[in-house]
């Protein structure tokens, strides 16, 4: 069981403020004992008992229990993705491998073919050894995912949305028809949306993952990872979710995937300004997409932004306020002029990651290597806080170089 430290401040409740207001806050903590608006750095790993041999708080050992500032972060993301509960684990593949790890034993799983290539990785190494059958599919396809959810039980589906690093777009309300149809669970990945633009427990979906490293984090200094869940405890689906969610709680006490606590304190430091960056990235990657549209050094922009995005007609109906800042420039010419182009940038920083305040550009290819099915021409670009004329000038001067040198 997770520790409550509830009676220490006074949350609000569910539905009385604004998620842009449950961010700001914190969820309202405050430091019992000073008052303090931002929480102390508990740094312990182990925790004394009174004269009694009483646990002060509930807690003993930080693997075990978790650090004070854990129910903090786990309640402000639960909060803004609407879930039932969430936790916080030292990744984002942390936090998703979990999920595989204890699906019983011999499951069926169907997942998006265009994933975030460490997850895709790991399935191909270790899913065998779990017994798991890995069913890929164009998730973009409702067909092929109705058929291929209904083809032999299926336990989970898994899909990501935007999904890097192309960008392709996912009903999640329709595969939350066509899994829960076949009896299975739907879990997405939320990473690149977040809570700010698209909720997918609001859509149908049964759990929820996020590299907080990225986006929730937003500041490139850790390494953090959450599962939300749904509503879970009755009967049918609901029970299955439960048995599930215990066994993740019980999996990260016993494998240890925690975060420290000074971490745990800089990922709820950086949540607080969610909102108002995810505003300004998402408007200024809207800008850089339409201004390369149709660019004659750039033949195609993966962007759900656009209306002449194939994934934009879903997006549009499940992302609101924005669509994110990640976006792909398919490079016009031979293959290597994308990879020059991304050498030649001044400004945007060459460097893997997403969602921080800096831009970003990578050539994934070459990040991947032997097995890459990311695009030779594409350069996937993460948009920070800069100012959009700034990005697009390195982006003009990158592309007219690399079209001179190549």
């Amino acid at each position: 069981m997770k520790i409550s430290n509830r009676e220490l401040y006074t949350p609000w409740a569910p539905g009385t403020v604004r998620r842009e207001t449950l961010a700001a806050q914190a969820d309202g903590w405050r430091c019992p004992t000073t008052g303090a608006v931002p929480p102390p750095i508990a740094l312990g790993v182990t925790f004394g008992r009174d004269g009694a041999y009483d646990t002060r708080g509930g807690r003993a050992y930080l693997r075990d229990q978790g650090a004070p500032g854990y129910e903090q972060a786990e309640l402000v993301v639960a909060g803004l993705e609407g879930g039932s509960d969430a936790t916080l684990f030292s990744s984002g593949m942390a936090a998703a491998t979990a999920v595989f790890q204890c699906l019983p034993d011999r499951s069926r799983v169907v997942v998006s073919e265009t994933l975030y290539f460490g997850l895709t990785k790991w399935l191909l190494e270790f899913a065998p050894q779990r017994s798991l059958e890995v069913v890929r599919v164009d998730t973009t396809d409702l067909a092929a995912v109705a058929g291929a959810v209904a083809a032999a039980p299926t336990t989970l589906l898994w899909i990501e949305t935007p999904a890097n690093p192309t960008w392709l777009v996912t009903d999640i309300a329709a595969c939350a028809e066509l899994a829960h149809a076949a009896g299975a669970l739907l879990a997405v990945d939320n990473t690149v949306a977040t809570p700010v633009h698209t909720r997918p427990l609001e859509l149908g979906a049964d759990l929820v993952m996020h590299s907080a490293t990225k986006y929730l984090n937003g500041h490139s200094d850790i390494v953090a990872g959450f599962l939300v869940a749904g509503e879970r405890g009755g009967a049918g689906r609901s029970a299955v979710l439960a048995e599930l969610w215990e066994r993740i709680d019980l999996h990260r006490k016993l494998a240890g995937p925690i975060l420290g606590t000074l971490e745990t304190y800089l990922l709820v430091r950086g949540m607080r300004t969610l909102h108002p960056r995810m505003r300004q990235i998402s408007a200024t990657a809207l800008e850089i997409a339409e201004h390369f549209d149709g660019h004659p050094l750039v033949s195609r922009v993966g962007y759900p932004g656009l209306a002449s995005d194939p994934g934009h007609a879903v997006a549009a109906r499940q992302m609101t306020g924005g669509f994110s800042g990640m976006l792909s420039l398919y490079v016009d010419g031979p293959w290597e002029r994308s990879l020059q182009t991304a050498k030649n940038c001044e400004l945007f920083i060459r460097a893997t990651s997403l969602g921080g305040t800096e831009s970003l550009i990578e050539h994934r290819f070459t990040f991947e290597g032997a097995g890459s099915r990311a695009p030779r021409e594409m350069v996937r670009l993460s948009i920070g806080l800069e100012h959009p004329a700034d990005l697009i000038n390195d982006l003009e001067h990158a592309l007219e170089k690399a079209a001179k040198e190549i």
